[in-house]
């Protein structure tokens, strides 16, 4: 018998605390706010270039967020690009 009230008033409590609904997420936020609204602000655009003696390496930025890089080694082989999300290869074969 003594158990059971004990029980009951820590099932009240969690039985409130889960029927609480969660805080709503703040209206603005970065991702909220449509691109046309931040049409004015221009990204800021980089041509990073690092050359060691195996290879050169051009990447280009925009916004802070790597949008291609170009491998091109110095040992005679062809220039490839990696893919900046994935990081596979692909070498152009048929360049015009």
């Amino acid at each position: 018998m003594r158990s059971i009230h004990l029980i009951l008033p820590l099932l009240l409590a969690c039985g409130l605390a889960w029927s609480q609904t969660p805080a709503p997420a703040p209206a603005t936020t970065a991702a909220s706010v449509p691109k046309s609204a931040r049409a004015g602000v221009e990204p800021r655009v980089e041509h990073i270039q690092v050359e060691d003696s195996a290879a050169r390496i051009d990447e280009l930025r925009v916004g802070g967020e790597t949008q291609a890089i170009t491998v091109q080694p110095k040992s005679g082989m062809p220039a490839y690009q990696v893919a900046p999300k994935t990081g596979e290869r692909t070498w152009k074969v048929l360049g015009f």
